[in-house]
């Protein structure tokens, strides 16, 4: 891979495979069939659709993003199964204590580097999210920034399960963001309220403007039965901002190619 690009396969709900200057990160593995239920407390969640890729199709990788380990539609049963076969997860302070392991907790703007096969070094930083409205508690959650350190002005950013609300504005101020992965479908749970806890279309809309130089790839917003909002919801609110050419459709099973070297990142 020149170091100008990076690959994104889009395998299903929060789960990709990214490819950074030769280094694979899988993020917030989901790999059972459709059809599933998922118990915790008072809530059920249900998965309506299978990945894109099995675990054997996927192949081998390097490291785990996680933004969070304890809500199933971001680590379900074979997701879990497969941390282990990563050099080491990177995910919240709370999840490294629960998961042990090769998990590594990261605290908000806490980074770490990695080596490249080339001899570069990739820099993970760990980014603030806010599951939910403010002043409830579904647990930390971290997103993501991804950046070479000698290129730092083409970073990835990884929303993970969030709301749009200041601490990503914060990302956007700090961070020279070309590619932003944002986990959409407005995420609904009766049980826990009526209110959102991933982000709107409207707020998309809103991310965008702030990561004004990124291609949007949506993510996380299908395969699950709690996402109140689609894709042609999300196409609508960018339309209505004269902004779709800024979004990058995902296509399950299939890698994309995004290109660094033009002000809105091109995709192929």
């Amino acid at each position: 891979m020149v170091p100008d690009q990076f690959t994104i396969t889009y395998i299903g709900g929060p789960t990709t495979l990214l490819e950074v200057g030769g280094v694979r990160l899988l993020t917030d593995p989901t790999f059972d069939s459709g059809g599933g239920e998922y118990t915790s407390g008072p809530v059920t969640l249900r998965k309506l659709l299978g990945p894109a890729l099995s675990p054997e199709a996927l192949g081998s990788f390097d490291y785990v993003l996680l933004s969070h380990d304890h809500h199933s539609d971001n680590l379900d049963r074979a997701g879990r199964a497969l941390l282990a076969n990563a050099k080491a997860v990177f995910t919240t302070a709370e999840g490294a204590q629960r998961l042990g392991g090769n998990s590594v907790g990261l605290k908000d703007w806490q980074s770490t580097d990695v080596p490249t096969p080339d001899g570069r070094l990739l820099r993970i930083v760990a980014t603030p999210a806010r599951h939910g409205p403010e002043g409830l508690s579904r647990g930390a959650v971290n997103g993501f920034i991804l950046f070479l350190t000698d290129s730092p002005q083409s970073a990835v950013y990884i929303s993970g399960d969030t709301v749009w609300y200041p601490g990503v504005a914060e990302i956007a101020r700090r961070f020279s963001v070309q590619v932003a992965i944002l986990h959409l479908g407005a995420a609904r749970v009766p049980e826990v309220g009526t209110f959102h806890l991933t982000m709107t279309a409207a707020e998309a809309v809103e991310a965008a403007r702030s990561f004004g130089n990124a291609l949007i790839v949506p993510v996380h917003f299908e395969d699950w039965a709690h996402f109140s909002e689609g894709p042609e919801d999300i196409a609508r609110a960018f339309a209505s901002a004269q902004s779709e050419h800024r979004v990058r459709w995902p296509e399950r099973g299939r890698e994309i190619r995004i290109d660094f070297r033009s002000p809105i990142a091109k995709a192929g």
